[in-house]
């Protein structure tokens, strides 16, 4: 293995760009604009009490600190600006103790964005490193990634979690989908022991039996 720094610094790029375009992109459309200013609302009123500001600080600390872990020291040792094989761009709550824990994350019943980060910093940690372990593995494993892969997986990672938790109130086509998502979503926070336990796509659910 080696060090492949220029690698990291275009994952970092490709990453921060990505996700800017895409936001505005998205925000152009008038109904995910609507939406957004709603979660930007409700949001507002949630980080005014005195119970959201620390903890959604303590998550963003935990998730800053495990990334920069990832991307300044893990990830140029699995990633390269060489050409790779197709196939490799896609290969990428019941114990107690846990379960208290991400009860924190269970306060919001009717989440809106915000909520997305209202998470134990321990979670938290727990959740990026799974992410980021698997990913540093694989390349270890395998062979480095291409670094769109990487970026790719990570905004889906990162950007879907969060979707997962906005307030969305858009029962039709082509939103349908995403409706139906989020509402998903929200019905775990209301009962966090029935089902609905994926963070990023419904299929686990589906394919586990805990599709509520």
């Amino acid at each position: 293995m080696t060090y492949d720094w220029p690698a990291g610094l275009v994952l970092i790029a490709a990453i921060y760009l990505m996700a800017r375009l895409g936001r505005s992109l998205a925000f152009r459309v008038p109904a995910l604009q609507r939406t957004r200013e709603f979660n930007r609302e409700q949001d507002a009123i949630k980080m005014a009490s005195q119970k959201y500001p620390p903890v959604v600080k303590a998550s963003r600390k935990a998730g800053l600190g495990t990334s920069l872990v990832f991307f300044l020291i893990l990830a140029p040792f699995v990633i390269t600006l060489e050409a790779r094989p197709v196939w490799r761009c896609f290969l990428l709550h019941g114990v107690p103790y846990f379960k208290r824990v991400h009860a924190v994350h269970h306060q919001a019943h009717d989440p809106t964005f915000i909520d997305a980060l209202y998470v134990h910093p321990l979670e938290t940690f727990i959740g990026q490193t799974l992410f980021f372990g698997s990913a540093f593995g694989l390349g270890v494993f395998l062979g480095p990634f291409h670094v769109a892969a990487v970026a790719v997986a990570n905004l889906l990672y990162s950007h879907l979690n969060m979707l997962n938790h906005v307030h969305v109130d858009l029962p039709y086509f082509p939103y349908k989908y995403l409706d139906y998502i989020t509402t998903k979503h929200t019905i775990h926070h209301i009962d966090m022991s029935k089902g609905n336990f994926s963070t990023i796509t419904m299929l686990y659910d589906y394919a586990f039996g805990t599709l509520d």
